[in-house]
């Protein structure tokens, strides 16, 4: 693969952790609202650990 299409894989998986970023963050506030502890925990992590890396990868590309 040359540099172009590495450039717009990452991207794509860029933009996917954005989005799975938005949907935990989403799911953390409606079992916060359930007071489901367990699941917000999870949902929580999820969340960041996703926006880190979407974050995070692109920096390894420039």
């Amino acid at each position: 693969m040359n540099n172009i299409e590495i450039a717009s894989w990452v991207g794509i998986i860029s933009l996917l952790l954005i989005v799975f970023c938005f949907y935990f963050t989403l799911t953390f506030f409606e079992n916060l609202y359930k007071n489901d502890e367990r699941i917000t925990k999870q949902s929580k992590l999820a969340a960041v650990i996703c926006l880190g890396l979407a974050l995070f990868i692109p920096i390894l590309y420039i």
